[in-house]
This record gives structure tokens, C-alpha cells and sequence, in this order.
């Protein structure tokens, strides 16, 4: 094979074809000046008679054009076009600058100006207003901005012209609300100061699931979960009631984090009925509302997962809650109590010894002159009745057969209406 060191030594389409392939080794330069590129191009299809070429062929040539000149098969077509039609190639060169521009910097400058003097209107009165200074008032300046479109006067507002001469950032502004005493609640070795807090059953094709309310008694660690389907006043209300009717002592305080599920004014107007105290979490204060927010894992996510549960099944749900889970919660799940020791330092250690170790109800009993904090017509003997009425396992084995009764009934019955 002869070897070829020269693109201008190629004569035939075959040692065309050989090199596209790249059995024929050639040394070839192309022009960086586009000019020359277009010459040589025009010279290639005049020396290989392009016009007069099969369809093959010309395909050969067109892939060399592209792999010598380097431009896209989509170039190469034009320029063959032109050719075919005119006989020759010739560059045309534009060079386009873009739009021109309508509206000057001083127009900017104008419209920022007019902004800040009126307070940055919405853009159909900023319009209205460059047209009353143009025409009502001969401002000749306005001119061009009586003319200008509602969408391109927030385009020029956007501007880096406009940005640097008017900057206008406003702060989120945060809505004051005076439902509720932002502070950590102090019982004092009480009972009836709970906490409160929202657990959401997941969500499940843009549907929600069913909402727990989750309150906890901060010294005694009783527990009531109630149910509901929606967190709006038309549930909540009735739920808040259930569940203030539930805890066997009188509730003085009520702590929620700043949820508007809470703080509204049919809950503070419930809570103030009552006399009961209301306050709430403060911002970064993370340990506020921790006690709720502990059980809501280690009671409410245990019991019912992080599965969707549909809303309709509330009902249910809230019925298993009163007859099984809230019973056992109180009588039977033993909790750990914190012993505050302070050191020659004034800090304060928690630690939780195993002699802490007691039922929400025993610890209830065994506060000083406890009996003074129950519901009036509420006695022990009556709770005593309750609460050792079964043993822990029997109570534990009814809560767990009931939990899968339950949970068998949900997916049995979501399965027919599927």
C-alpha cells in the first residue's frame, strides 16, 4: 500500500474510502481561518466532481469533507447546496449584536426612582403612573415608559441597572400571636400539667391518614391518645374534650408546641372555659415539649408503625384506643422517673434509678396527699378496681390480640373497597 502524506495526494473516492476507514495513513492540516476552509471545501467538490457522482460516492466525499474540515454533516449540506446552486462557495459572514435595546438605563434609573417615591406599586399602577406623567403632565422623559408592557416593567425591575440603585428586601415578618404564655410549664410536683403533640399516620397518594393526639402528664407520665381523622376544629374540639375527660386527675395546665392545630382561639376559649392554663413552646428550646415528643416514639409509633392508615378508620382506631391502649399505657407499662441531683457546681444531673421504676397510676398514688387532685366522684378504690382488675401480661396479651384484630379489619376491608 502506498502511503500517502499529503490530503492534496488523494485522487480517487476508493482512497477516500480508505481513509474515512483508516487503512490509509495521510497527514492533512486544516485552515483556521474560515475562509480558507470554504476554498478548500469548493476545491474538493470541483477536483472530485461532485455533481457528476453516484449517490455512494457522494456520501464518501461528504463524511471526508466533514472529518477534514470539521464542520456538521448539517453545514457540509449547506455548503454543497450552495454550490450546486451558484457554482461556488462564498462566506457570508453576520454578526448579530441581538435585540436592540428599547429602554435606555435612564429609563431604569427613572422607574426605580418613581418605585421608591411611591412604594414600589404593583406593575399595572407603575404603568398607570408613567402614563399620567407623560401625557397629564408633560414629562417628556417618560416617554418610552408610558409605552412599556406590564410583564417588561418587571423584567426591568429585575435589571442589574435597577438592583444596584434600589435594593428592596423585606425580611419575613413574623405574625405575633398572643394565644397562649410562651414558657415551659411549672407543676410543682402536681398532676394535670400535660403535654401535648400531634402524630401523623403518614400520607399515601396525596391522601393523609389518621392524626393521634398524644397527651402526657409531665409528673405522673399518664397518657391518652385520642384519634381523629383531621386536625380541623370540627374534630379536634370534641377530641380535646375526650381526652381532658379521660385523665382520672384534675388538668390545671395545657403545653403544646406552635402548631396551628393548638393555638387558635376555639382551643384557648375551650382551655380558659376551664380554667386551665395554656402555654407553649419557646423558639429554640428544643426540650420544651420532649416529654410528648419521646412517647410519640416509644408508644405511639411502636403501636401503629409509620404505615398510611385511611382517615375513616379514626373511629376505630380511637375506640381500640380507649378499651386497650390507653388502659394498659396507665396501669401496666411501668415508667422510669427522673432523680434530680444538683452538684457543689449548681448543675443539675438527672439520673433514673430502678426504685423509679413504676406505673403512671402508682406513681399517681404515691404522691403526697394525692387524693386531693382527683376528679370530684373519683376515688382509688374505684381505679384500684381498674387497674389490678388483670395482670400486666393478660393486659399486654388482650392490647396485642386486639392490635392485630384491629389491623386485620383495616386491611381486610381496604382490600374489598380496592
Amino acid at each position: 500500500m502506498k502511503t500517502i502524506m499529503n490530503a492534496e495526494d488523494l485522487t480517487t473516492i476508493d482512497q477516500l474510502a480508505a481513509f474515512l476507514e483508516g487503512t490509509q495513513p495521510v497527514a492533512f492540516e486544516v485552515a483556521s481561518n474560515k475562509d480558507s476552509r470554504y476554498r478548500w471545501v469548493q476545491r474538493t467538490l470541483v477536483k472530485f466532481h461532485y455533481l457528476s457522482l453516484s449517490k455512494q460516492d457522494k456520501g464518501v466525499l461528504i463524511r471526508y469533507l466533514m472529518k477534514v474540515s470539521g464542520y456538521s454533516r448539517q453545514q457540509i449540506t449547506r455548503l454543497v447546496k450552495q454550490y450546486r446552486d451558484t457554482g461556488r462557495l462564498v462566506r457570508q459572514q453576520r454578526t448579530v449584536n441581538g435585540f436592540s435595546r428599547r429602554f435606555t438605563d435612564e429609563d431604569v434609573h427613572l422607574l426605580a426612582a418613581m418605585d421608591e417615591r411611591h412604594n414600589t406599586p404593583n406593575g399595572l399602577t407603575m404603568k398607570k403612573l408613567c402614563e399620567r406623567a407623560y401625557m397629564l403632565f408633560g414629562q417628556d422623559e417618560y416617554q418610552r415608559l408610558a409605552s412599556i408592557s406590564v410583564a417588561h416593567l418587571y423584567n426591568l425591575r429585575k435589571s442589574n441597572a435597577y438592583i444596584r440603585q434600589r435594593r428592596n428586601i423585606q425580611k419575613t415578618r413574623p405574625r405575633a400571636s398572643h394565644i397562649g404564655e410562651r414558657r415551659k410549664p411549672k407543676p410543682n410536683g402536681k398532676p394535670g400539667y400535660i403535654r401535648i403533640d400531634t402524630v401523623h399516620q403518614g400520607d399515601w397518594d396525596r391522601q393523609k391518614g389518621v392524626y393521634h393526639i398524644n397527651a402526657v402528664d409531665e409528673v405522673t407520665q399518664a397518657e391518652i391518645i385520642v384519634s381523629v381523622e383531621k386536625i380541623s376544629e370540627r374534630y379536634l374540639i370534641p377530641a380535646l374534650e375526650q381526652l381532658l375527660e379521660d385523665f382520672p386527675f384534675v388538668i390545671l395546665g395545657f403545653h403544646s408546641d406552635n402548631g396551628s392545630e393548638y393555638i387558635n382561639k376555639r382551643v384557648a376559649e375551650l382551655l380558659e372555659k376551664l380554667r386551665i392554663e395554656f402555654t407553649k413552646s419557646r423558639s429554640r428550646q428544643t426540650n420544651d415539649n420532649a416529654l410528648a415528643e419521646s412517647k410519640n416514639g416509644h408508644v405511639v409509633r411502636k403501636i401503629f408503625g409509620y404505615t398510611h392508615i385511611p382517615q375513616h378508620w379514626a373511629s376505630l382506631i380511637n375506640d381500640f384506643n380507649r378499651q386497650h391502649l390507653n388502659p394498659y399505657i396507665n396501669y401496666h407499662r411501668p415508667c422510669l422517673f427522673p432523680e434530680i441531683i444538683i452538684n457543689n457546681k449548681g448543675k443539675q444531673r438527672k439520673r433514673y434509678p430502678y426504685d423509679s421504676l413504676m406505673t403512671p397510676y402508682e406513681k399517681f398514688k404515691s404522691l403526697p396527699e394525692a387524693q386531693k387532685y382527683l376528679k370530684p366522684g373519683l376515688t382509688f378504690e374505684i381505679l384500684d378496681a381498674i387497674a389490678y382488675k388483670q395482670s400486666d401480661n393478660e393486659a399486654a396479651d388482650k392490647l396485642q390480640q386486639a392490635r392485630r384484630q384491629l389491623f386485620k379489619s383495616i386491611h381486610e376491608r381496604e382490600t374489598k373497597r380496592a
